[in-house]
This record gives C-alpha cells, structure tokens and sequence, in this order.
C-alpha cells in the first residue's frame, strides 16, 4: 500500500502545502518505487523500523505492511498532521509518530523504549543526509542496517574510496564504521517537486566492530584536522600534531594529502600519537 500520485497532488493541494527547499523536502509519487526501496529494504515482518522525514506516509504505508514496528520521524508541523491522516488507526505498538527535529533528538532512548534491533529505511531530507548518517553510526549502535534514499552526489560521498573525487571525512566515517554501497539509481521523475539531479538507493550494513581498533576521538580528530585543509600535504596540514619522525616511522609520506591515506593508515598516525601519551 502507498500513495498514488494523484493522492500525493490531492494532499498538497488539500493542505496548501508547498515543499519546503531548506527541509529538503521532495515527495515519492511513484508506488512502484515505494515497493523497490522495501524490496531493496529486505526486511523481516519481525523488525523494527525507523523512518526519518516520513514526509506524506507513502512509504511509511508501506513499511507498516512489511515490519513489526516503524516509528516515523518528522519535524514539519502540517506534515505530521498529514502523517496521523494517512496512515489511520493504527495498533500503538505498530506505529509510533515523533513530531521532532532527529538532530537534536535523543535517540538512543527512543530506540531502546521499543527494541534492541532497528533498520532505517528512509527517503532521507537533502539537507541532512550526511550529517545525520554519520551521527547515526557514531550514536545509534542498535540502527544495524540503513537503506536510504538521497541525492546521487551525496551517494557517491557516502560510498567513496581513498583516490574517489567524492572522498572526504563522511567517507571516511561511514567506512570506519559500515560497508556502505548504491543499490539502485532513481530519476527525479518519481518527485515532486521534481529535483535537478538524480537520486539513489544507498545500503549501509553496520560491522559487526569498526575496521580498526585505534582510539577513536584521537582517530577522527586528527582525520578532521587534516581534511580540514585537504588541498595541503600532510606534513602542512598535520603540523604541530604529527613530526617528520612520525612520518617516517609510519612510512607514511608526508607529502600526500588526506584524501589519499586509507583508514589503515591513519590508524598508523594514530598510533603514535597514542604512544606519546597526548590523549
């Protein structure tokens, strides 16, 4: 079950809605590609699913045939009410409606009022796609798989490898944490409004532990510094953090930029800021 286009027009207009661009609101209107993200989504009927910006319900509709529980994040006022229309009298215990900005949401303690075991399936606002990615793999352990939607450019950021044009910290962190790869593409047709550019299905499978084992606040605080100013060589950017002799320690040169080292290697760096002691 979801939303045809014409109910998605019907709503808009019902509610003198008009999407709003700093929410990064775009509107699924096509149910066939409501049915390719819970397809692609693999959900068991036993799983717990968060949904953040469930937008009109269209696809929180068709979570709620497909999973346990799904609790719907939205921060928008009308869309929320919207929500509660759509998706009817549902069981307490099937649906839950969070009227609530997921930055600034404690989410830890929502998700363990309901389960240990979570998914997040979600056609993710442009705008806070990455941020909240990454905060999700850093602050929610019990979310173990994330299927998202999101802009194509944010997809490619998301799944980059050390020497990829999109390479950059969000990659980096998403690597150290999860194997993360494009599972399908989307045209903007399936929208309203229809957006510029294309979109694509990104799955994030968490690990079962990180990729390295090096202290992880030193770890991305040395990683953040260097990308900070990512068009410099290491040994500029890094300098008064990292000396000529960690450099040759590590056999790392000092002369590439942070786009070109791997995880592994700043797990190296990493080390010998930790045998010195400056934690």
């Amino acid at each position: 079950m979801s939303l045809t286009r014409t109910e998605v027009k019907n709503l808009l207009l019902k509610y003198e809605i008009h999407p709003k661009k700093s929410l990064g609101q775009n509107f699924v209107v096509e149910p066939n590609t409501i049915r390719q993200i819970i397809k692609l989504a693999d959900l068991d009927p036993a799983d717990f699913v968060i949904e953040v910006g469930s937008g009109l319900g269209s696809l929180t509709l068709a979570l709620l045939e497909s999973c346990e529980h799904v609790t719907a994040v939205e921060v928008d006022d009308v869309l929320v009410k919207i929500l509660k229309e759509v998706t009817g009298e549902q069981i307490e215990n099937k649906l839950r409606i969070i009227h609530a900005d997921v930055m600034t949401l404690d989410l830890k303690q929502v998700l363990e009022e309901r389960s240990n075991h979570w998914n997040l399936v979600a056609n993710l606002p442009y705008n806070i796609a990455v941020p909240m990615i990454c905060d999700f793999l850093e602050k929610a352990p019990l979310i173990s798989k994330m299927t998202v939607m999101v802009q194509r450019e944010v997809a490619e950021r998301m799944i980059a490898k050390v020497g990829d044009k999109a390479y950059g910290l969000p990659s980096v962190k998403i690597e150290y944490f999860a194997e993360a790869k494009i599972i399908a593409d989307i045209p903007p047709t399936v929208f309203i409004p229809k957006p510029r550019v294309e979109s694509s299905i990104v799955q994030i499978v968490r690990r079962d532990n990180p990729i390295i084992s090096e202290d992880y606040e030193i770890l991305f605080s040395l990683i953040k510094s260097a990308f900070r100013h990512r068009r410099k060589m290491l040994r500029s950017s890094l300098k008064g953090i990292l000396s000529t002799d960690d450099f040759t320690a590590t056999e790392i040169d000092p002369t590439k930029r942070a786009e070109n080292l791997t995880l592994k290697e700043w797990e190296l760096l990493t080390k010998q800021i930790v045998s010195r002691g400056h934690k």
